[in-house]
């Protein structure tokens, strides 16, 4: 199945619900990055939630950024995710691996770091974006995400992310946001009741292995609260903006001596994309070029 996200709502437009798959996208991060086991759960879970509350955002052009910060020995990483679908990470020390946790889980808590700091920054499209800043609840990145939608956003929310790889490769990602909207967030019954169904499920990989689609499992879980499943099914994908073109401007802003010098003493230049591992390569010509333009330019 292709990478996928749906919306719903429930309870009268009290609830507010995201679906995603991001099978596909994770498994090109693995391949791009050469990431261990642990590592492509960690990232592919954060793109997962990159992408849940990017959906939200309404105008063309709006992104959300997801940094983690942690005191593991994966030491951090960074998801960059827009409302068009599309979504790009690394992570900061891709060959960490570890043993499973005691519950058999892929340990991404032990390789993040369950102290440090989540940094989330909403770009509208317009004006400055707005940043926040939370303390990491567990480092398993979903109770993270929770906790900054709580404490920044006084939205309460539940949210189950989860990755599962095989020797083979990403064989399920995905993951399910719900949010009680203002209007409701006062009926505490209604948030308990969220809460504790969200809490039951067994995770959401496991019902993807199972053959559930994003809409059975909405409605095994909201079927019963005036589940109304949006018609607008959003496609989603591994993305990033780099581009030839944009590594020679980045190296065209470090001045005429810089580029000569790289001239001379290694007859070029290499420029790796940190979010997708692309490699740039300009000759000399390339950077005889970028020095004609400089000295072109009006002083």
């Amino acid at each position: 199945m292709s990478d996928r996200l749906i919306r719903a709502t429930a309870a009268g437009g009290g609830i507010r619900a995201v679906g995603a798959i991001t099978t596909r996208l994770t498994e090109e991060a693995r391949k791009r990055h050469q990431l261990s086991y642990v590592a492509t759960a960690a990232l592919g879970r954060t793109m997962s939630a990159g992408l849940l509350l990017a959906s939200s955002m309404k105008r063309e052009g709006s992104r959300v950024n997801l940094r983690i910060k942690g005191n593991g020995p994966m030491g951090g990483l960074l998801v960059d995710a827009g409302s068009d679908g599309t979504v790009r990470g690394y992570v900061d020390n891709p060959e960490v691996e570890l043993p499973p946790n005691d519950r058999g889980k892929l340990d991404v808590s032990g390789a993040l770091g369950n102290e440090g700091y989540l940094y989330v920054v909403r770009d509208v499209g317009y004006g400055y974006p707005y940043s926040s800043t939370v303390e990491l609840v567990s480092g398993e990145i979903a109770e993270d995400v929770a906790h900054y939608l709580v404490t920044s956003e006084q939205t309460p929310s539940a949210i189950v992310l989860g990755v599962f790889v095989s020797a083979e490769g990403t064989i399920a990602s995905g993951g399910l946001l719900v949010q009680v909207m203002p209007k409701a967030a006062r009926d505490e019954a209604l948030v308990q009741t969220l809460e504790s169904r969200v809490a039951s499920l067994s995770g959401f990989t496991p019902l993807l292995q199972a053959g559930k689609t994003l809409p059975e499992i909405l409605t095994e879980l909201l079927g019963d609260m005036d589940l109304e499943i949006l018609p607008e099914v959003q496609m989603l994908r591994f993305n990033c903006g780099c581009s030839f073109n944009r590594v020679l401007g980045a190296l065209k802003l470090l001045g005429e001596a810089e580029l000569q010098d790289m001239i001379e003493q290694d007859n070029g230049a290499e420029a790796t994309c940190d979010f997708c591992n692309e490699v740039y390569q300009a000759n000399r010509e390339h950077l005889s070029q970028l020095i004609e333009d400089l000295r072109a330019e009006p002083m």
